[in-house]
């Protein structure tokens, strides 16, 4: 059998490790069109000089060592009826089976000035160098538009580089997807503290320049002006890599191939995984967005197994995800506060609220956990979690929770562990403490 993978990324690569694993005979050929595949959510470490530029870059290893050719090469067409893809240098490939994983590009809205030199993305090694050029030839200045993760993450190594930076939201607080304008203060807080200039509310007008961007236009009448190494760097969202299927039968919609809990297409023979596909909630099985490395992987393992004749299945996404300021550490899964509500659930919320240690403990700082929960069967519907560590284990138990359907009179129940230095007092948990102010409200 010739299983024919598109894409490099955490889908394409974890899709190869499983069918290789399970059945070396397999002939599995990957077609990635960058010469590296990197982890881009810390590509804004290498920038802050946390982190080595070349850690960044994830191993041909990875494929390679499965047994896998790996290619690169950027393919360029695909022949369903025949099953033929064609690429830009190399030429035609057989296959018998087809993975689609050719993931996601960052957004950059429809704003005039927006094809302007320095004006980046951040998803690439091609977009981490020109951000570098920038700051190594002198940046002073960087306006980041969006506050999600990446924004925020971005915005804080481009301050502790000295550079003045501008962060520009459009929605009323920061990690506006993650959290309730409640929680997101303390993250805000911390930002503007940095020495960031935070702008909520506020809308990216226009960029305008000769060459290069020179100015940044805002909605609230503010003009920002750049200099030559001066950056504009775009945090908006993603768009799926699905360009090449725009004229075949491949069924898309606007949030990418349209799949089905086996990461079948609607053609034969014909799967798709990770970034590049539409999918559905776990919780209410409508369409949802889950452009995250976390879905990629098990959406992956679904497809290959499923090559290998088993049938397991995908549920949906929970979208558990988690990013960082500078001391404070955030979270969310499920859907928000106001996520639930713009789907139509009449919802209700409690907080919970300890200390991620035993207060006495030398480094114990505050954790905040919010429960989301349908108001009349009390089932859990998301969290949203700030803190200054722990806060992957909140997530993860809660994401699990949701998961398995859990009510607040469940996690009332939860059984969990404590130790000076790593929880709060055995007398409480916040999310128990949660669960509990939901049962009794």
């Amino acid at each position: 059998m010739k299983v024919l993978v598109i894409g490099g990324g955490p889908g394409g690569i974890q899709s190869t490790k499983t069918l290789k694993a399970h059945n070396p005979e397999i002939d599995v050929t990957v077609i990635r069109p960058e010469p590296y595949s990197v982890i881009y959510c810390a590509l804004p470490y290498v920038v802050e000089d946390l982190v080595d530029r070349q850690k960044v870059r994830k191993s041909d290893n990875l494929i390679t060592e499965t047994g896998a050719t790996l290619v690169k090469d950027k393919a360029v067409n695909v022949d369903f009826e025949n099953k033929v893809v064609k690429t830009e240098l190399s030429g035609n490939y057989n296959y018998d089976k087809l993975i689609i994983s050719t993931g996601a590009t960052p957004f950059i809205p429809p704003i005039d000035g927006g094809e302007l030199k320095n004006v980046v993305s951040v998803k690439t090694e091609s977009d981490l160098d020109q951000i570098l050029e920038c700051v190594e030839k002198g940046a002073e200045k960087a306006v980041v538009v969006g506050a999600g993760n990446i924004g925020i993450e971005m915005s804080v190594a481009l301050k502790h580089k000295g550079i003045e930076t501008y962060l520009v939201e459009m929605q009323d607080r920061v990690v506006p997807n993650m959290l309730s304008k409640e929680l997101s203060k303390l993250p805000e807080k911390e930002i503007v503290e940095l020495g960031i200039n935070l702008k909520l509310n506020v809308a990216v007008d226009e960029l305008t320049g000769k060459e290069r961007v020179e100015k940044v236009k805002l909605s609230n009448n503010e003009t920002i002006t750049l200099a030559a190494n001066d950056m504009v760097i775009m945090c908006v969202g993603v768009k799926p890599n699905v360009e090449i299927f725009k004229n075949s039968p491949l069924e898309i919609d606007n949030d990418g191939i349209k799949v089905n809990e086996y990461m079948e297409t609607n053609i034969e023979d014909v799967y798709a995984v990770g970034d590049c596909t539409s999918y559905i909630s776990y919780i209410d099985k409508k369409p949802l967005g889950g452009k995250l490395a976390t879905n990629a992987v098990p959406m992956a393992k679904i497809c290959a197994y499923r090559i290998l004749g088993k049938n397991y299945s995908y549920p949906g996404f929970i979208n558990g995800a988690i990013t960082k300021c500078v001391n404070w550490r955030m979270g969310g899964t499920g859907f928000s506060e106001e996520m639930a509500r713009q789907r139509g659930f009449d919802i209700m919320t409690a907080v919970g609220e300890t200390t991620t240690r035993f207060p006495m403990i030398p480094g114990a700082t505050k954790v905040y956990v919010k429960l989301i929960a349908e108001k009349n069967t009390l089932r859990i519907l998301g969290a949203e979690v700030v803190a200054g560590e722990s806060v992957p284990q909140f997530i993860d138990v809660i994401s699990f929770a949701i998961q398995k359907n859990s009510t607040a009179y469940d996690l009332f129940q939860f059984s969990y562990c404590a130790q000076p230095f790593q929880t709060f007092f055995p007398a409480s948990n916040a999310i128990v403490q949660a669960a509990e102010k939901l049962l009794n409200s």
